[in-house]
């Protein structure tokens, strides 16, 4: 097997520093643009996007990302990885800047899908040059060091949010992107070695072509049934059955290539294929629920985005504490005995938000996301560390992204399928109240709870507006019920697939943050 280099630990710290930088840099996106969404669909403050709008343009991120991580990958490999993460650090900046000063919706969309195609060509490389830059326990421990920068990113995005929603325009959320990407690159371009495998795979049009269409069919399924309230209708379960077949067709067709940018293979593993399988479960009941929370506190409950975001603090603290603790039980107990209980948790703290309302004390709503981010975290942090530490040099950049990319398989269907299931329900619960409106205000308020609650206001009708928060909550209700379930499908997932006890002979690496410290 392939031997990393050996750099002086001084230069592998700077390296991890340059690497968290940009990975906080991706989760700043995500979290961002979770607090923005509210503004957005304001059709005074912001672009008056509708739901299946403001989905796709979360969505449109994270179908590049997924689709185009495991191609990503496979170029690292090929063509080097510091070649391939500056690359998408331009592409990143350049398409923030686009985002920023976009005029509507659709606009917005593809410059969001253009900074998905950055944050996949920076992920798998990403994760490639942190398995090359360290080895043995140094390697674990810098995974779990590496993996806080999710949740500083989690803690600073939605308040950094809040603060420039306040003071400026809803395009100064991407405009920081900029200086952040261009620190990164200068910092890229003076420490890292350009790490390629000397065994390069290549590059695999047909199975980007096969997983981009399907996906995207799939994806459009899913959140036109939300446009529409139906599932009947030829233009919904056409694309989800098309999508599904898609991408069935991509899996037989990397199966059958010697060398594929994505390996099935590596899923049929009993472990990493459960682990991911798990995560991906997991990632799917994030997507959501963080869609329903924007609305929630900045909508129904009329939160600044400012207070939205520092109410989401506690999800990123209990994610932060969450890694370390779980690496700690890990070494003790095992992999199982720790993260299943975790990950049921986390799914029965996304069911919980079919208790919150109108009335909830703010106190309450802090500690179910305190305790959510803790859950997260600790499954998150010790399943990806062990996953990635047992993969081969030669298979850094692909095989990582395998992992992203049912990460991110898993919150682009989140999205879609949280998104819809708060659609359809939204209007069934609102239509009872709008009999008797004119037809255009019925049209509106159909649209979404911000839509109905903006003409509302200025058609001076506080009724609407109360139903309108009404049907928002039954909406929210129902949709954390059918998250909370698939979430706990996740454990299940970890409970038949992981090792009932850690082996004594060949232990599983696991993140030791003190050993950390002094290794790298």
């Amino acid at each position: 097997m392939t031997e990393p280099l050996t750099l002086p630990k001084s230069r592998q710290q700077l390296i991890l520093a340059v690497l968290m930088l940009c990975s906080l840099l991706i989760w700043l996106e995500n979290t961002v643009l979770s607090t923005t969404l509210e503004t957005l669909a304001d059709p005074v403050r912001g672009l008056g996007a509708n739901p299946g709008q403001l989905q796709w343009a979360t969505g449109a991120y994270t179908l590049a990302f997924a689709t185009l991580m495991f191609t990503a990958g496979s170029l690292g490999d090929r063509f080097g990885h510091r070649t391939v993460f500056s690359s998408g650090l331009v592409i990143f900046a350049g398409s923030s800047l686009w985002a920023a000063y976009t005029g509507d919706a659709g606009q917005l969309i593809a410059a969001r899908a253009a900074m998905g195609v950055g944050s996949a060509l920076i992920t798998p490389a990403n994760m490639a040059i942190l398995m090359w830059t360290f080895t043995g326990p140094a390697r674990a421990a810098a995974i779990g060091i590496f993996s806080t920068s999710a949740g500083v990113g989690m803690a600073v995005g939605p308040v950094l949010a809040g603060f420039l929603l306040d003071r400026f325009w809803w395009g100064s959320v991407f405009l920081i992107n900029v200086p952040v990407a261009a620190l990164a690159l200068v910092s890229l371009i003076l420490l890292v070695p350009d790490f390629r495998s000397p065994t390069p795979r290549p590059v695999d049009p047909a199975g980007m072509l096969l997983s981009i269409s399907g996906l995207v069919a799939l994806a459009y399924g899913l959140i036109r049934a939300g446009q529409v309230a139906a599932w009947s209708r030829t233009d919904v379960w056409a694309p989800i059955v098309a999508g599904l077949v898609l991408l069935a067709v991509f899996v037989i067709v990397e199966l059958r290539v010697k060398a594929p940018s994505f390996d099935p293979r590596l899923l049929a593993q009993r472990t990493f294929g459960g682990g991911n399988a798990a995560l991906g479960l997991l990632l799917f009941g994030v997507a959501a629920i963080t869609f329903y929370n924007a609305f929630y506190l900045q909508g129904a409950l009329g939160f600044s985005p400012m207070k939205a975001g520092l109410a989401n603090i506690p999800t990123a603290f209990g994610a932060l504490a969450g890694a370390p603790l779980a690496s700690r039980l890990v070494r003790r107990l095992s992999l199982r005995l720790v993260t299943v209980p975790a990950l049921s948790l986390a799914a029965l703290t996304m069911g919980g938000y079919g208790f919150l309302g109108l009335h909830t004390p703010l106190v309450w709503i802090e500690i179910l996301l305190l305790v959510q981010g803790l859950s997260i975290g600790m499954v998150i942090g010790p399943v990806t560390a062990a996953l990635i530490s047992k993969l081969p040099l030669e298979q850094a950049g692909a095989g990582s992204a395998v992992t992203n990319t049912v990460r991110q398989t898993g919150s682009v269907i989140g999205i879609a399928v949280g998104g819809t299931i708060m659609s359809i329900t939204y209007r069934r619960a609102i239509e009872p109240s709008l009999e008797g409106a004119p037809g255009p205000v019925q049209e509106q308020a159909r649209v979404s709870a911000e839509q109905a609650r903006h003409v509302a206001t200025t058609l001076h009708r506080p009724a609407l507006a109360q139903a309108a928060d009404h049907a928002f909550l039954h909406a929210m209700h129902v949709g954390a019920a059918w998250i909370a379930v698939i979430a706990l499908l996740g454990a299940a997932v970890l409970l038949i697939t992981l090792p009932a006890v850690r082996k004594k002979k060949r232990p599983t690496p696991q993140p030791d943050y003190e050993e950390a410290r002094s290794s790298v």
